[in-house]
């Protein structure tokens, strides 16, 4: 089991559940972009937060940002130790530098020192297209490469007698990705953070961040996650979820279940599918939603989950616990779904809430 890291309230590693991480595409500098930014992640599940810091400007900027977000803050520091000493004086709640880059040993020792002070973790982040020259030269671009330069930054902060570290070794490439963190669980108990940099697309980069990270995850390996999609940040944590919901590692919001399509399909099922896709993301309670498209395996299914569609033609048959409740043209479909589907989340909170009333907390 990985060391635990607290980061503000959340904790990493110690047999915490795998967090799920975002970041911002807003500039920093404008706090408003930033928070609203920040709120919209919340809402689909993301439960840490990292903002780039390119400057002095957005340094200052952060305690702003930090002030309004629900959930902790990371900042993401290059080569300027000023930067990293400024954004831990406006109350960021961790790091994200390798001390290596950033200068002289006294100016490590100024940030180590200022972090220690606020209790601040620091993640220590190598990413393959950015490793150091000399191991490049000795190494090649290979997963030993990545975790010998993890070894290094580590050894900078274990000899200034700073243990509270995170570590991530990230790389565009698959295999190479899953090899160092493979190699890093074996040598060190740091939390890792996972991720493949430079993922892609939403379709390429999905597909690649869901295998990388299921191997690893499947084996026990990681503690809090990562997507990077040239995309919304918020589908980044919409597929974070996914990968976690697929290998029940975590429960959150509603599953899905969508038939394929064929040639009996006799409605649009797809606008229906992709569009209640969109806003299941806000459902925090664990039910489960079946759109079929017809009458072969639709009827079970949908009987099967909390809320059903079984489709006919440009129409189709609502369900709820198994029972019909009644008859959608297509153009009602979303919507009637909807309302049983708000409806059904609002059981379950109420059942959770008289749960939790029936074991009151003793002390």
């Amino acid at each position: 089991m990985s060391k635990a890291v607290r980061v503000r309230d959340v904790v990493i590693g110690g047999g915490a559940p795998v967090r799920v991480q975002g970041m911002t595409k807003s500039d920093t500098r404008d706090v408003k972009a930033t928070v609203d930014e920040i709120l919209r992640y919340v809402d689909v599940g993301c439960e840490i937060v990292r903002v780039a810091v390119p400057d002095m400007e957005a340094a200052q900027a952060v305690g702003s940002v930090v002030k309004h977000s629900p959930i902790p803050v990371v900042a993401d520091i290059h080569f300027d130790y000023r930067l990293a000493l400024e954004v831990i004086r406006q109350g960021v709640d961790k790091l994200r530098l390798n001390p290596g880059n950033i200068g002289s040993r006294e100016r490590v020792e100024a940030v180590v020192q200022a972090a220690k002070e606020r209790e601040i973790p620091i993640r220590i982040g190598v990413n393959s297209g950015s490793i150091e020259k000399g191991l490049l030269a000795d190494l090649g671009r290979t997963a030993e490469t990545m975790v010998a330069s993890a070894a290094k930054h580590i050894q900078i902060l274990n000899d200034l007698d700073y243990d509270n570290i995170v570590v991530s070794l990230k790389a565009s490439d698959v295999p190479t990705m899953v090899a160092a963190y493979r190699l890093m669980a074996q040598r060190y108990d740091y939390p890792l953070h996972l991720g493949v940099t430079e993922a892609g697309t939403l379709f390429q980069g999905t597909v690649k961040s869901s295998v990388g990270l299921g191997i690893l995850l499947n084996e026990g390996i990681g503690d809090t996650i990562r997507i990077s999609l040239t995309a919304p940040g918020e589908e980044e944590i919409r597929v974070a979820w996914e990968i976690l919901k697929s290998l029940k590692l975590r429960e959150r919001g509603a599953n899905l279940v969508a038939c394929p399509t064929c040639g009996r399909l006799q409605f649009d099922m797809w606008p229906v599918t992709n569009e209640l896709e969109r806003r299941l993301a806000t459902i925090q309670e664990p039910i489960t939603v079946a759109v079929m498209g017809c009458a072969v395996n639709g009827p079970g299914e949908a009987r099967e989950a909390d809320v059903g569609l079984a489709g006919g033609k440009n129409h189709g048959l609502i369900f709820r616990h198994g029972q019909i409740k009644r008859r959608v043209e297509q153009a009602d479909m979303v919507e009637e779904l909807w309302k049983e589907i708000q409806d059904a989340a609002e059981e379950v909170r109420a059942r959770g809430q008289r749960a939790e009333g029936d074991h009151p907390q003793i002390g």
